[in-house]
């Protein structure tokens, strides 16, 4: 019943944004936009900067984290020269898993502000690899004044330097940020269930393959850091919630913008999404 309590909410909001981009079909990009300038960088500098962030308590995690990343990439190689699989377009979808539209909320209704916390410092160590080595593997050029003038960034460095320094900001200030925060895990939610909206049933197949590899392949190397990496409970938890997440929709802007066949990596990553109600059912039945 837990489990079921935690992912109702979730896909029912997913469930809504289907609806209405059925009937609808509206243009994503002025919301992801808004997203990615303005709500996202409140959320990230609203949990950085609190007192209850503790970042060298979760170094081990972090760490955790970017192993995830690079373990599914090494383990995800081979099956792309096995099954003759595109690995430019491939590889990216297993390695960089949707931990924000999805793991956000799904961190919060699981493990509460804790959970939340643990959740955005992987979103981030996912996030600068994804626009370093990810854009890489696309086969783009790594910009480091893109890195530099980022929203998210420049919020994450502002908010560890609040958190880190034991500058006080008044509430004033940090009150508005926090409601703009509080907009990104239901308008994400709502925006990955437009896009289900485009899910190509000619392509199934291929998206029904990656549905199963992106999971296991997160969570092959996350049980091998378990034994290796002292984390508590709850860190060991939200590391294999983060592990087991489907594709990034990240991925299909990507593999758009550098060509690398997006029809594909768009069945990766939409049927794993759509897959994720019953691969992460499962998940979140063995942790809770």
């Amino acid at each position: 019943m837990k489990t079921l309590s935690i992912l109702l909410p979730v896909f029912s909001v997913v469930l809504v944004g289907y609806i209405y981009g059925r009937i609808y079909r509206p243009d994503l990009k002025a919301i992801n936009q808004v997203v990615l300038y303005v709500f996202l960088p409140a959320l990230v500098f609203d949990v950085l900067s609190g007192e209850n962030f503790r970042i060298l308590e979760m170094r081990w995690l972090a760490l955790g984290a970017l192993a995830v990343v690079l373990g599914s990439g090494l383990f995800a190689l081979p099956i792309t020269l096995l099954k003759q699989i595109h690995w430019r377009s491939f590889l990216p979808c297993m390695m960089f898993n949707n931990c924000g539209n999805l793991g956000l909320p799904l961190a919060a209704l699981t493990f509460g502000d804790l959970g939340l916390q643990a959740m955005v410092l992987m979103f981030l160590v996912s996030n600068l690899f994804h626009f370093t080595l990810g854009v890489w593997i696309f086969g783009g050029a790594v910009s480091a004044v893109g890195l530099i003038t980022s929203p998210v960034n420049i919020a994450t460095i502002a908010g560890l330097g609040v958190n880190l320094s034991g500058v006080s900001v008044p509430d004033i200030v940090l009150e508005p940020i926090g409601w703009l925060g509080q907009v990104v895990i239901p308008l994400m939610l709502f925006s990955l269930g437009v896009r289900m909206v485009d899910v190509n049933f000619s392509q199934l197949g291929d998206g029904l393959l990656a549905a199963l590899i992106c999971p296991l392949t997160g969570l092959i190397p996350a049980v091998i850091i378990l034994l290796v990496i002292p984390l508590d409970p709850l860190q060991s938890g939200m590391l294999l919630l983060f592990a087991g997440l489907p594709p990034a929709a990240l991925n299909f802007l990507l593999a758009e913008q550098y060509k690398q066949r997006p029809g594909d990596v768009a069945a990766y990553v939409l049927v794993g999404n759509a897959m994720a109600v019953f691969t992460m059912g499962i998940l979140l039945w063995l942790l809770v």
